[in-house]
Protein backbone atom coordinates (compact mmCIF):
# COMPACT_ATOMS: atom_id res chain seq x y z
CA UNK A 1 0.00 0.00 0.00
CA UNK A 2 1.01 3.63 -0.73
CA UNK A 3 2.72 5.51 2.53
CA UNK A 4 -0.38 7.65 2.91
CA UNK A 5 -2.59 4.44 3.35
CA UNK A 6 -0.47 2.76 5.98
CA UNK A 7 -0.08 6.39 7.86
CA UNK A 8 -3.91 6.31 7.98
CA UNK A 9 -4.00 2.91 9.27
CA UNK A 10 -1.26 3.34 11.95
CA UNK A 11 -3.22 6.58 12.69
CA UNK A 12 -6.68 4.72 13.80
CA UNK A 13 -4.61 2.14 15.64
CA UNK A 14 -2.81 4.69 17.24
CA UNK A 15 -6.34 5.85 18.13
CA UNK A 16 -8.53 2.64 19.08
CA UNK A 17 -4.59 2.08 21.93
CA UNK A 18 -5.15 5.72 23.30
CA UNK A 19 -8.31 4.61 23.77
CA UNK A 20 -7.87 1.24 25.42
CA UNK A 21 -4.30 3.01 27.33
CA UNK A 22 -2.20 0.24 25.36
CA UNK A 23 -3.71 -3.00 26.77
CA UNK A 24 -2.58 -6.52 25.13
CA UNK A 25 -4.92 -6.99 21.65
CA UNK A 26 -5.01 -10.43 23.24
CA UNK A 27 -7.16 -8.86 26.12
CA UNK A 28 -9.22 -7.43 23.33
CA UNK A 29 -13.19 -7.58 24.41
CA UNK A 30 -16.90 -6.95 21.89
CA UNK A 31 -17.09 -4.18 24.68
CA UNK A 32 -14.23 -2.08 23.64
CA UNK A 33 -15.28 -2.11 20.26
CA UNK A 34 -18.56 -0.82 20.85
CA UNK A 35 -16.90 1.83 23.09
CA UNK A 36 -14.92 3.15 21.29
CA UNK A 37 -17.14 3.58 18.13
CA UNK A 38 -19.04 5.65 20.42
CA UNK A 39 -16.38 7.73 21.38
CA UNK A 40 -15.13 8.23 18.32
CA UNK A 41 -18.33 9.69 17.08
CA UNK A 42 -18.01 12.14 20.16
CA UNK A 43 -14.76 13.12 18.82
CA UNK A 44 -13.69 16.58 17.28
CA UNK A 45 -11.80 16.91 14.53
CA UNK A 46 -8.57 19.40 15.45
CA UNK A 47 -8.53 21.24 11.60
CA UNK A 48 -12.62 22.08 12.41
CA UNK A 49 -13.67 22.07 15.81
CA UNK A 50 -16.26 20.09 14.64
CA UNK A 51 -17.53 16.00 15.03
CA UNK A 52 -15.72 13.85 12.97
CA UNK A 53 -16.86 13.05 9.42
CA UNK A 54 -18.80 9.97 8.53
CA UNK A 55 -16.04 9.23 6.20
CA UNK A 56 -13.37 9.84 8.97
CA UNK A 57 -15.25 7.28 11.01
CA UNK A 58 -15.52 5.09 8.40
CA UNK A 59 -11.66 5.01 7.41
CA UNK A 60 -11.07 4.67 10.68
CA UNK A 61 -13.25 2.09 11.80
CA UNK A 62 -12.17 0.46 8.58
CA UNK A 63 -8.59 0.35 8.95
CA UNK A 64 -9.13 -1.05 12.20
CA UNK A 65 -11.64 -4.29 11.37
CA UNK A 66 -8.75 -5.06 8.73
CA UNK A 67 -6.16 -5.06 11.04
CA UNK A 68 -8.36 -7.03 14.05
CA UNK A 69 -9.80 -9.40 11.16
CA UNK A 70 -6.12 -10.50 10.01
CA UNK A 71 -4.92 -10.53 13.89
CA UNK A 72 -7.37 -13.18 14.79
CA UNK A 73 -5.57 -15.70 12.05
CA UNK A 74 -1.83 -15.01 13.67
CA UNK A 75 -0.34 -17.68 15.96
CA UNK A 76 -0.63 -16.19 19.63
CA UNK A 77 -4.17 -14.85 18.83
CA UNK A 78 -5.88 -17.33 17.41
CA UNK A 79 -7.06 -18.47 20.76
CA UNK A 80 -7.91 -15.27 22.05
CA UNK A 81 -9.74 -13.27 18.89
CA UNK A 82 -12.20 -14.69 16.28
CA UNK A 83 -12.83 -13.05 12.74
CA UNK A 84 -16.33 -12.20 14.03
CA UNK A 85 -14.61 -9.64 16.49
CA UNK A 86 -13.58 -7.50 13.75
CA UNK A 87 -17.56 -7.03 13.01
CA UNK A 88 -17.79 -4.91 15.74
CA UNK A 89 -15.44 -2.21 14.23
CA UNK A 90 -18.31 -1.44 11.82
CA UNK A 91 -20.93 1.40 11.40
CA UNK A 92 -24.44 0.98 10.61
CA UNK A 93 -25.80 0.52 6.84
CA UNK A 94 -27.40 3.40 6.89
CA UNK A 95 -24.16 5.32 8.20
CA UNK A 96 -22.16 3.44 5.81
CA UNK A 97 -24.39 4.76 3.11
CA UNK A 98 -23.69 8.45 4.60
CA UNK A 99 -20.13 8.28 4.76
CA UNK A 100 -20.39 6.71 1.36
CA UNK A 101 -22.02 9.72 -0.03
CA UNK A 102 -19.94 12.02 -2.61
CA UNK A 103 -21.13 14.88 -4.63
CA UNK A 104 -19.53 16.03 -8.26
CA UNK A 105 -16.73 18.83 -7.36
CA UNK A 106 -16.32 21.12 -9.75
CA UNK A 107 -13.85 19.96 -12.55
CA UNK A 108 -11.89 22.88 -14.10
CA UNK A 109 -12.60 22.80 -18.10
CA UNK A 110 -9.51 22.63 -20.93
CA UNK A 111 -10.79 26.84 -21.19
CA UNK A 112 -10.34 27.76 -17.67
CA UNK A 113 -6.95 25.39 -17.33
CA UNK A 114 -5.32 27.47 -20.55
CA UNK A 115 -6.38 30.58 -18.91
CA UNK A 116 -4.49 29.44 -15.88
CA UNK A 117 -1.84 28.67 -18.36
CA UNK A 118 -1.45 31.80 -19.65
CA UNK A 119 -1.80 34.11 -16.65
CA UNK A 120 1.15 32.59 -15.09
CA UNK A 121 4.66 34.42 -14.89
CA UNK A 122 7.65 33.12 -17.27
CA UNK A 123 10.38 35.21 -16.10
CA UNK A 124 12.36 33.02 -14.36
CA UNK A 125 12.93 29.24 -14.24
CA UNK A 126 10.78 28.19 -11.29
CA UNK A 127 8.18 30.23 -13.05
CA UNK A 128 8.91 28.25 -16.61
CA UNK A 129 8.70 25.32 -14.47
CA UNK A 130 5.08 25.58 -12.89
CA UNK A 131 3.54 27.04 -16.13
CA UNK A 132 5.17 23.65 -17.56
CA UNK A 133 3.92 21.71 -14.83
CA UNK A 134 0.28 22.37 -15.20
CA UNK A 135 0.55 22.36 -18.92
CA UNK A 136 1.90 18.71 -18.71
CA UNK A 137 -0.51 17.57 -15.98
CA UNK A 138 -3.26 18.83 -18.71
CA UNK A 139 -1.64 16.58 -21.54
CA UNK A 140 -1.14 13.65 -20.20
CA UNK A 141 -3.42 13.27 -17.48
CA UNK A 142 -0.65 11.54 -15.31
CA UNK A 143 -1.23 11.73 -10.97
CA UNK A 144 0.88 14.04 -9.53
CA UNK A 145 2.72 11.46 -7.34
CA UNK A 146 3.99 9.85 -10.31
CA UNK A 147 4.36 13.50 -12.19
CA UNK A 148 6.78 14.17 -8.85
CA UNK A 149 9.29 11.15 -9.99
CA UNK A 150 9.36 11.44 -13.38
CA UNK A 151 12.50 11.65 -15.23
CA UNK A 152 13.22 13.39 -19.05
CA UNK A 153 13.47 9.90 -20.47
CA UNK A 154 10.18 9.06 -19.45
CA UNK A 155 8.87 11.54 -21.91
CA UNK A 156 9.07 11.31 -25.62
CA UNK A 157 8.13 14.66 -27.27
CA UNK A 158 8.34 13.95 -30.63
CA UNK A 159 6.25 10.93 -30.41
CA UNK A 160 3.89 12.44 -28.12
CA UNK A 161 4.54 9.75 -25.46
CA UNK A 162 4.31 9.16 -21.92
CA UNK A 163 5.89 6.08 -20.55
CA UNK A 164 5.38 5.67 -17.00
CA UNK A 165 7.38 2.92 -16.28
CA UNK A 166 6.73 1.24 -12.75
CA UNK A 167 10.40 0.66 -11.56
CA UNK A 168 11.22 4.04 -11.60
CA UNK A 169 7.46 6.09 -11.44
CA UNK A 170 5.48 6.36 -8.40
CA UNK A 171 2.56 5.09 -10.49
CA UNK A 172 -0.95 3.58 -8.75
CA UNK A 173 -0.89 0.39 -8.00
CA UNK A 174 2.95 0.12 -9.21
CA UNK A 175 1.38 0.02 -12.61
CA UNK A 176 3.38 0.38 -16.17
CA UNK A 177 1.53 2.94 -18.31
CA UNK A 178 1.98 4.34 -21.37
CA UNK A 179 0.28 7.37 -22.39
CA UNK A 180 -0.15 9.50 -25.80
CA UNK A 181 -0.50 12.98 -25.45
CA UNK A 182 -3.89 14.00 -25.11
CA UNK A 183 -5.44 16.09 -27.75
CA UNK A 184 -5.40 19.49 -25.45
CA UNK A 185 -4.29 21.83 -28.55
CA UNK A 186 -0.92 22.77 -29.52
CA UNK A 187 -0.09 25.81 -26.91
CA UNK A 188 -0.77 23.30 -23.75
CA UNK A 189 1.94 20.63 -25.95
CA UNK A 190 4.67 23.26 -26.79
CA UNK A 191 5.08 24.77 -23.33
CA UNK A 192 5.86 21.10 -22.08
CA UNK A 193 7.89 20.95 -25.46
CA UNK A 194 9.83 23.96 -24.87
CA UNK A 195 10.00 22.92 -20.92
CA UNK A 196 12.18 20.04 -22.31
CA UNK A 197 14.02 21.69 -24.38
CA UNK A 198 14.91 24.33 -21.54
CA UNK A 199 16.06 21.63 -19.40
CA UNK A 200 18.77 19.52 -22.37
CA UNK A 201 19.61 22.37 -24.22
CA UNK A 202 19.96 25.21 -21.37
CA UNK A 203 20.60 23.53 -18.44
CA UNK A 204 21.92 20.79 -20.08
CA UNK A 205 20.27 18.18 -18.09
CA UNK A 206 20.30 14.49 -19.12
CA UNK A 207 18.34 11.27 -19.43
CA UNK A 208 18.14 10.48 -15.98
CA UNK A 209 17.59 13.82 -14.25
CA UNK A 210 14.16 15.18 -13.29
CA UNK A 211 11.37 16.49 -15.27
CA UNK A 212 10.40 18.80 -13.06
CA UNK A 213 13.06 19.70 -10.52
CA UNK A 214 12.84 20.71 -7.03
CA UNK A 215 13.41 24.42 -6.20
CA UNK A 216 17.32 24.40 -5.23
CA UNK A 217 17.07 26.39 -1.55
CA UNK A 218 19.96 29.17 -0.77
CA UNK A 219 21.03 31.78 2.16
CA UNK A 220 19.96 35.22 0.87
CA UNK A 221 22.07 38.01 1.76
CA UNK A 222 19.75 38.75 4.35
CA UNK A 223 20.56 35.28 5.88
CA UNK A 224 17.45 33.43 5.25
CA UNK A 225 16.39 30.86 3.37
CA UNK A 226 15.49 32.00 -0.05
CA UNK A 227 14.40 30.12 -3.59
CA UNK A 228 17.57 30.17 -5.73
CA UNK A 229 16.94 28.80 -9.57
CA UNK A 230 16.26 25.18 -9.96
CA UNK A 231 17.97 21.69 -7.96
CA UNK A 232 19.26 18.81 -9.78
CA UNK A 233 16.76 17.00 -7.59
CA UNK A 234 13.40 15.97 -7.90
CA UNK A 235 10.27 16.22 -5.47
CA UNK A 236 9.81 13.60 -2.80
CA UNK A 237 6.22 13.86 -2.98
CA UNK A 238 3.53 15.58 -4.36
CA UNK A 239 2.89 18.31 -2.24
CA UNK A 240 4.69 20.87 -3.90
CA UNK A 241 3.11 20.36 -7.11
CA UNK A 242 -0.56 20.91 -5.33
CA UNK A 243 1.16 24.50 -3.70
CA UNK A 244 1.43 25.00 -7.42
CA UNK A 245 -1.51 24.17 -7.90
CA UNK A 246 -3.17 26.28 -5.68
CA UNK A 247 -1.46 29.15 -5.93
CA UNK A 248 -1.73 29.07 -9.65
CA UNK A 249 -5.61 29.13 -9.88
CA UNK A 250 -6.07 31.51 -7.15
CA UNK A 251 -3.79 33.75 -9.10
CA UNK A 252 -6.47 33.28 -12.18
CA UNK A 253 -9.00 33.88 -10.06
CA UNK A 254 -10.14 30.76 -10.67
CA UNK A 255 -11.40 28.31 -7.62
CA UNK A 256 -8.57 25.89 -6.52
CA UNK A 257 -8.55 22.84 -8.72
CA UNK A 258 -6.41 20.15 -7.48
CA UNK A 259 -3.75 17.88 -10.12
CA UNK A 260 -6.56 14.81 -9.86
CA UNK A 261 -9.28 17.09 -10.62
CA UNK A 262 -7.65 17.10 -14.33
CA UNK A 263 -8.60 13.42 -14.76
CA UNK A 264 -11.99 14.27 -14.25
CA UNK A 265 -11.39 16.99 -17.31
CA UNK A 266 -9.74 14.49 -19.77
CA UNK A 267 -12.60 11.83 -19.02
CA UNK A 268 -15.17 14.86 -19.30
CA UNK A 269 -13.44 15.51 -22.24
CA UNK A 270 -13.42 11.98 -24.30
CA UNK A 271 -17.12 11.93 -23.70
CA UNK A 272 -17.02 15.09 -26.34
CA UNK A 273 -14.60 13.86 -28.57
CA UNK A 274 -14.74 9.97 -28.81
CA UNK A 275 -17.14 9.05 -31.31
CA UNK A 276 -17.01 4.73 -31.05
CA UNK A 277 -16.39 2.78 -28.43
CA UNK A 278 -13.16 2.02 -29.77
CA UNK A 279 -11.85 5.62 -28.97
CA UNK A 280 -13.27 5.68 -26.04
CA UNK A 281 -11.46 2.39 -24.65
CA UNK A 282 -8.05 4.07 -26.00
CA UNK A 283 -9.33 6.79 -24.48
CA UNK A 284 -9.36 4.93 -20.72
CA UNK A 285 -6.00 2.97 -20.85
CA UNK A 286 -4.48 6.38 -22.00
CA UNK A 287 -5.63 7.34 -18.03
CA UNK A 288 -4.29 4.25 -16.95
CA UNK A 289 -7.63 2.47 -16.46
CA UNK A 290 -8.26 -1.17 -17.35
CA UNK A 291 -11.83 -1.25 -17.65
CA UNK A 292 -13.60 1.46 -19.17
CA UNK A 293 -16.37 1.29 -16.54
CA UNK A 294 -13.45 2.97 -14.28
CA UNK A 295 -13.59 5.73 -16.14
CA UNK A 296 -16.91 6.54 -16.98
CA UNK A 297 -18.13 5.41 -12.81
CA UNK A 298 -15.56 6.70 -11.38
CA UNK A 299 -14.46 10.19 -13.88
CA UNK A 300 -17.09 10.88 -15.54
CA UNK A 301 -19.58 12.33 -14.23
CA UNK A 302 -21.95 14.29 -15.90
CA UNK A 303 -22.30 17.99 -14.71
CA UNK A 304 -25.53 19.21 -13.29
CA UNK A 305 -25.64 21.60 -15.98
CA UNK A 306 -25.23 18.92 -18.92
CA UNK A 307 -27.30 17.09 -16.98
CA UNK A 308 -30.37 19.14 -17.38
CA UNK A 309 -29.38 20.00 -21.47
CA UNK A 310 -29.51 15.88 -22.00
CA UNK A 311 -32.94 15.52 -20.03
CA UNK A 312 -34.76 18.54 -21.74
CA UNK A 313 -33.41 17.17 -25.44
CA UNK A 314 -35.55 13.76 -24.59
CA UNK A 315 -38.18 15.50 -24.63
CA UNK A 316 -39.00 15.16 -28.28
CA UNK A 317 -42.27 14.56 -29.87
CA UNK A 318 -43.15 10.83 -31.15
CA UNK A 319 -42.41 11.91 -34.87
CA UNK A 320 -38.58 13.25 -33.75
CA UNK A 321 -37.92 10.22 -31.59
CA UNK A 322 -34.97 8.71 -32.37
CA UNK A 323 -35.42 4.74 -34.05
CA UNK A 324 -35.48 2.38 -31.10
CA UNK A 325 -33.77 -0.40 -33.18
CA UNK A 326 -30.96 1.25 -33.72
CA UNK A 327 -30.56 3.13 -30.43
CA UNK A 328 -30.82 -0.90 -29.00
CA UNK A 329 -28.10 -2.36 -32.01
CA UNK A 330 -25.34 0.39 -31.03
CA UNK A 331 -26.04 -0.27 -27.27
CA UNK A 332 -25.35 -4.13 -27.50
CA UNK A 333 -22.54 -3.05 -29.47
CA UNK A 334 -20.74 -1.29 -26.72
CA UNK A 335 -21.36 -3.67 -24.09
CA UNK A 336 -19.82 -6.40 -26.42
CA UNK A 337 -16.88 -3.75 -26.70
CA UNK A 338 -16.33 -3.35 -23.22
CA UNK A 339 -16.71 -6.70 -22.24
Amino acid sequence: MSEHSIDAAAAALSRFEAYTKHRDFKGFHIQQGVGFKRKLADQLSQRTGQPLSSSTLFATLNALRAFFHWLAGQPGYRSHLTYADADYFSLSEKETRIAKTSFARPVPTPEQILHVVREMPSTTDIHLRNRALIAFTLLTGARDGAIASLKLKHVDIEAGRLGQDAREVRTKFSKTITTWFFPVGDEIRQIVADWVAFLTKEKLFGPADPLFPATHVAIGEDKCFQADGLSRSGWSNATPIRKIFKEAFISAGLPYANPHSFRNTLAQLGEQVCHTPEEFKAWSQNLGHEKVLTTLSSYGQVTDARQRELMRGLARTPENAPDTERILSELRRVLETVK
